[in-house]
């Protein structure tokens, strides 16, 4: 499992998965609002319908800071 975090997007990215080739996601289920509606959830799943990877949307709210602060940064981030 890999936590990457763009700060400038406060977003999240939890892949849970070891690698995932550019076209891999093939499904999205968006709009998943967590408690308080503070952040939003949207989970990559494959062909298959396994579950690629979770982004979190407004991850500084939804995240905690040692999580956030573990996590790496995309390049160029």
């Amino acid at each position: 499992m890999k936590i990457t975090y763009d700060t400038a997007a406060d977003a999240a990215y939890i892949q849970v998965v070891p690698d995932i080739k550019p076209g891999q996601s093939a499904e999205q289920i968006h709009s998943i609002a967590t408690p308080g509606n503070r952040g939003e959830i949207v989970l990559d799943f494959d062909s298959d319908g396994r579950l690629l990877g979770v982004e979190v949307l407004q991850a500084g709210d939804v995240l905690s800071a040692e999580v956030l602060a573990a996590a790496e940064r995309p390049t160029g981030a």
